[in-house]
C-alpha cells in the first residue's frame, strides 16, 4: 500500500489505500461508512447517514467563491467482490491486496475496487484539502450500487442542496458521460423434480474456468464467454447421447458482471466414460478455436467426485438445459443514435440450485424502455413456454441525454483547455445512478467523468495511474469554472 500512497495526486492515492485496506463489498459497507464518517467529524464537516446508509458530507467554500452554485461529487462506497477460483480472500474481512505494475495499480487474484474506489477517493481527498478552490460543496456516497442500487433508490428530495451533480463512476479517460441505460432483474425459476442416479454410472464435476468476465454494460459487446451458456450448450448437445444426468447446476456469482466460471456435477454410465472424456476434449478445443481471441485462457476440466444421492428427473433436466440454451444473451441490439454503443443486452448472470428449483439470474440493460420491455417479453414467453417462473424486479430508469447540459459545456470545454483535443461525448450502456437521481432532483444539471479502469467486475480489474492524475486535475479544473448562482 505504500506504493500506491506515493502516487500522483498523493492525497487520492492517500485515501484509495485507505478505502482498499477496509472491506467494503457490497452489502457490506458499514465499517467504510463508520470511517470515512469519524473522520469527517474530525474534519469538522457536516456528515449525515441517511436512512439507506448514503453518506452526505457537507463543506463550505472557499473564500471568495460563496456564491457559486453548489455542486455534489458522487460516488459509491461498495464494490464488486469476485476472485480467481485459486485466490482465498475473504471479501468481508480481508483487505484488497493492491499493487503497482508499471502503468497500472492492479490486485492480487480479486477485483480492485477501482470501480468506483477512485471516485470515492477523489471525493474524500477534496474534502480533506485546505488548498483545493471551490464553491459550495457536497459529497453523497451511496451503498449497495453494484448489487441492487438500493442507496440510489433511497436518495430522498431535500436532502442535497446542490444544482450541478458531478458522477464519478465513469471509466475512460477522454470521455464525458452525458446519459446511461436502465435496467431490470429477471430471474427464472425453472422446477426440479429429482430422483435417484441410476445403476452403473460414475459421478463428475465438469468445470469452465479461465474466463475474462467483466462488466455486464462495459464489457457486454465484447464477445466474451459467458461460462453458464457455454456449459449449458454442451450439455444440449451432449447430455442425451451420453446419458448425462444433471445433480447440479451453478455458475456466475453477480447479475451484472459476466460469468468467468460455472460448473455441472452429473453422472454418466461406466460404458459412456470414454465418450464422455472425448466429448469434453473436443468441446475445449472448439471454444479454444472459436474464442482464441477473447477467451486465450479457457479450461474445461472433468473431476471424478462421490455419486450423488439425487439427480434430475429426465422431464426437469430436458426443460431446464433447453432453457438455458435457448436463453438470449449478449447484446441484442446497438444503438442506431450513438454509434458503437450498445442499446440493449442481456446478461445470464447467476445459475444457483437449490431443494426444488434452479434459479437462473439475468440483468437486462437498455437505453430506451421499450427495448427493455422488448427482452422481458422474450424471457416471459420463454418461462411460458418451459413451465418455469419470471419475476421481474428493481427497475431502474436510464438518464436521459441532455445534449445542452451546462456542466457538459463546462466539463468539455475545460478538457480542450487542459489538454488541447477535443473529449468524447459519450453515453453509456451501463447503469451509473444519475437516471435514479432525476427523481428527486428533476432539474439537477448533471455529468459523469473517470480515468480508465479496465476489466470492471472481474479480478483483472485495473486503473491506469496516468488518467487518474488526469481525472483529478479535470475535475478540480471545473469545480474552479462552477458559474455563480443566478
Amino acid at each position: 500500500m505504500s506504493a500506491l500512497s506515493s502516487l500522483y495526486p498523493q492525497p487520492l492515492w492517500q485515501w484509495f489505500a485507505q478505502i482498499c485496506a477496509i472491506p467494503h463489498p457490497s452489502k457490506h459497507e458499514q465499517a467504510l461508512s463508520q470511517h470515512i464518517q469519524a473522520w469527517a467529524r474530525d474534519k469538522g464537516l457536516s456528515v449525515l447517514e441517511d436512512k439507506v446508509g448514503n453518506l452526505i458530507i457537507k463543506k463550505p467554500a472557499t473564500a471568495g467563491l460563496e456564491n457559486r452554485k453548489t455542486v455534489v461529487i458522487q460516488a459509491h462506497l461498495d464494490m464488486v467482490p469476485q476472485k480467481n477460483a485459486d485466490k482465498v480472500h475473504d471479501f468481508t474481512k480481508d483487505p484488497i491486496e493492491a499493487y503497482v505494475d508499471g502503468d497500472w495499480v492492479k490486485a492480487n487474484g480479486t477485483t480492485l475496487g477501482a470501480d468506483n474506489g477512485i471516485g470515492m477517493a477523489s471525493a474524500l481527498a477534496i474534502l480533506g484539502s485546505d488548498e483545493i478552490k471551490h464553491g459550495p460543496l457536497e459529497v453523497l456516497l451511496t451503498i449497495d450500487e453494484e448489487a441492487g442500487m438500493t442507496g440510489a433508490f433511497g436518495v430522498e428530495p431535500g436532502m442535497l442542496k446542490a444544482e450541478i451533480l458531478i458522477n464519478t463512476d465513469s471509466e475512460q479517460e477522454g470521455e464525458i458521460y452525458m446519459g446511461c441505460a436502465g435496467g431490470v432483474d429477471a430471474e427464472f425459476t425453472v422446477p426440479a423434480q429429482w430422483q435417484a442416479p441410476a445403476g452403473g454410472v460414475t459421478a463428475f464435476t465438469l468445470s469452465l474456468t479461465g474466463l475474462k468476465g467483466g462488466h455486464s454494460g462495459v464489457n457486454i459487446h465484447l464477445g466474451r464467454g459467458n461460462a453458464n451458456k457455454l456449459l449449458a450448450r454442451f450439455l444440449a448437445d451432449n447430455a442425451m447421447a451420453l446419458q448425462l444426468a444433471v445433480a447440479a447446476f451453478n455458475g456466475g456469482s453477480l447479475r451484472n458482471a459476466i460469468p468467468r466460471e460455472a460448473s455441472v456435477s452429473l453422472t454418466v454410465p461406466v460404458a459412456k466414460l470414454a465418450l464422455l472424456q472425448q466429448a469434453v476434449a473436443e468441446f475445449e478445443a472448439l471454444l479454444q478455436f472459436e474464442l482464441a481471441a477473447v477467451e486465450p485462457a479457457l479450461k474445461l476440466s472433468l473431476i471424478e467426485t462421490t455419486t450423488p444421492a439425487q439427480v434430475l428427473t429426465p422431464a426437469a433436466q430436458s426443460t431446464l438445459i433447453n432453457l438455458l440454451n435457448v436463453c438470449p444473451n449478449g447484446v441484442m441490439r446497438m444503438s442506431d443514435e450513438v454509434a458503437g454503443v450498445t442499446e440493449t443486452s442481456l446478461n445470464m448472470g447467476v445459475i444457483t440450485t437449490k431443494d426444488n428449483s434452479v434459479q437462473v439470474l439475468c440483468l437486462i440493460r437498455s437505453l430506451i424502455d421499450s427495448g427493455r420491455d422488448q427482452v422481458q417479453s422474450m424471457l416471459s414467453s420463454l418461462a411460458q413456454l418451459a413451465g418455469a417462473e419470471v419475476k421481474f424486479s428493481g427497475a431502474y430508469p436510464g438518464w436521459k441525454p441532455n445534449p445542452d447540459s451546462p456542466v457538459m459545456a463546462i466539463v468539455n470545454q475545460t478538457y480542450k483547455d487542459i489538454y488541447h483535443k477535443d473529449p468524447v461525448i459519450m453515453v453509456i450502456h451501463a447503469g451509473l445512478e444519475c437516471g435514479l437521481f432525476k427523481k428527486p432532483y428533476p432539474d439537477m444539471d448533471m455529468v459523469s467523468i473517470g480515468p480508465t479502469i479496465r476489466f470492471p467486475h472481474g479480478p483483472d480489474e485495473m486503473v491506469n495511474i496516468k488518467t487518474v492524475g488526469q481525472y483529478w486535475e479535470l475535475l478540480l479544473a471545473v469545480l474552479e469554472r462552477i458559474p455563480e448562482r443566478g
